[in-house]
């Protein structure tokens, strides 16, 4: 297509026997955003990686402005008009925002000497152009991940590409973030540049995308408009089969309370928080980013002081000062960062399962391996963890069979009560549906699960009852029958 801002043939990718890649095909018109999508495994990233020159091809054409290009190296493909926002952050902790922004391109001054005013300038220049209420001095390290996200944005931006590439854009932001973003996408359709979006929330791609394409299994398997296609077709295009239904709710909740919250402070600004959950029960915590959310959550494990308010567990008051004295007491907390704080990602899957019960599985300074290699391989069979060896390394898995990891490993230590954090964030709708199986489960079986999530839908779909965070103290507690959008979000803002 000669109009085409790139355009993508029988593209092919294969490490050792292992086929990524046999057919990817993509076209990218000017002024649209075109939706890439697929499940976890489908190719999506091996197809990106070499598109943007971090890896070689083993076959196919691409074409940028219909001439044939290939690149060798991130850079050609930079300096061709394509940017890329991945999935998975690399700040420089210690550098500021702005140094982060111009990493490797800074403006040269006197001497030759980097020019930082002129560089902050242009680094708040283009955030509030973007009203991404960040300072372009702050340290890198003292952001949140949903800022973090919000820089790496910037950045890919700051290179006036004409193709942007956003992997997951969304995946660590909450719903005025996200907002904020496609606010800046619209501007940029509306400039004539062309955005190829990944993401697992479908209800964004259906919000901002004009066209999809579908990978499965490493090849193409359809495109088209979006408005020709509905959710459910596009849901069996992922996966290659019909959902019957999204959401696995099978849990019934029960009077007895299992978690007493009253009165809880925590480190910064979030004040009197009391809550119940229960025995049976999927209690969900929504709120914009920011709002106090993963910080009740960091109380309750131990991993923040007491700071006032009292927390009762099975009638009982408990004041956990560290996540192993939370762990025996019988909580289990998967935290929203699975690759930063959830996963040892240079560690091989049977190590990362056993982690929370080392001492269990040890004797004395050494591992029981044969003890340890059951225990793995129980947890792998239980969640249907994909992996050829349970020594393979877990960076090497799917976003989702990652989580069944981070969620195997909790589970082995027999967990009461189940503090999930964005427990769906970065996978997709097929591995969704089995954690809302898990936490049904879960939950049916008397354990009690609080989750934290930033999709509406989600909240809607699973939760029994919600308590709603604004500004670090809860703004509305809503039963399942009170529940909407409309509502919820009412209460956040």
């Amino acid at each position: 297509m000669a109009d085409a801002l790139l355009e993508v043939n029988g593209l092919r990718k294969q490490f050792g026997g292992v086929v990524a890649l046999s057919n990817g095909r993509f076209v990218l018109q000017p002024g649209s955003v075109h939706a890439l999508c697929g499940g976890n495994g489908a190719g999506k990233s091996t197809f990106l990686t070499i598109v943007m020159g971090i890896q070689d091809r083993d076959g196919g054409v691409i074409r940028r402005n219909g001439k044939e290009v290939h690149f060798e190296k991130p850079s050609d493909a930079l300096d061709a008009g394509i940017s890329i926002i991945e999935q998975e952050l690399s700040p420089v902790p210690a550098m500021s925002v702005a140094e982060n922004i111009y990493l490797g391109r800074e403006p040269a001054g006197f001497l030759g000497r980097i020019d930082f005013a002129t560089m902050n300038k242009n680094a708040q220049a283009l955030l509030d152009e973007l009203h991404f209420d960040i300072s372009a001095k702050s340290l890198m390290m003292d952001l949140t991940v949903a800022e973090l996200q919000l820089v790496e944005i910037a950045k890919a931006l700051s290179y006036d590409a004409e193709v942007i590439i956003m992997d997951e854009p969304t995946s660590a932001l909450g719903e005025a973030e996200a907002d904020q973003l496609f606010a800046a996408i619209e501007r940029l359709k509306a400039a004539g540049k062309g955005i190829i979006y990944v993401s697992h929330r479908l209800s964004e791609i259906f919000r901002i995308a004009d066209s999809y394409t579908v990978f499965r299994d490493g090849a193409f398997v359809g495109d088209g408009a979006i408005a020709d296609v509905t959710r459910e077709s596009l849901i069996q295009m992922i996966v290659g089969r019909p959902l019957t239904e999204e959401f696995i709710k099978e849990n019934t909740p029960t009077e007895e309370v299992t978690l007493k919250v009253q009165d809880l402070n925590t480190r910064g600004w979030v004040r009197d928080i009391s809550f119940e959950a229960r025995r049976g029960e999927i209690l969900a915590f929504y709120g914009l980013m920011g709002s106090g959310r993963s910080e009740v959550f960091e109380r309750l494990f131990g991993m923040s002081p007491n700071e006032g308010g009292t927390i009762s567990l099975f009638g009982q008051a408990v004041d956990f000062a560290s996540p192993k004295q939370a762990i025996d007491g019988g909580l289990a907390f998967v935290t929203e960062d699975r690759k930063g704080t959830g996963l040892v990602l240079s560690g091989d899957v049977r190590a990362n399962i056993c982690l929370a019960q080392l001492e269990q599985l040890s004797r004395g300074q050494a591992m029981q391996s044969r003890l340890e290699a059951d225990a793995a391989q129980k947890m792998i069979e239980m969640f249907g963890i994909k992996t050829a060896s349970d020594r393979l390394e877990v960076s090497g898995l799917s976003g989702g069979n990652q989580q069944k990891v981070v969620l195997g490993r909790w589970f082995l230590t027999n967990p009461k009560v189940l503090l999930l954090d964005e427990p769906t964030r970065g996978v997709d709708v097929g591995a969704k549906r089995e954690i809302y199986r898990i936490m049904s489960d879960f939950a049916a079986a008397g354990g009690t699960v609080i989750m934290i999530s930033s999709e509406t839908d989600e909240v809607l779909g699973m939760a029994d009852r919600v308590v709603v965070l604004r500004d670090g103290r809860i703004s509305g507690t809503l039963d399942r029958a009170q529940l909407s959008a409309e509502t919820l979000v009412h209460l956040a803002a």
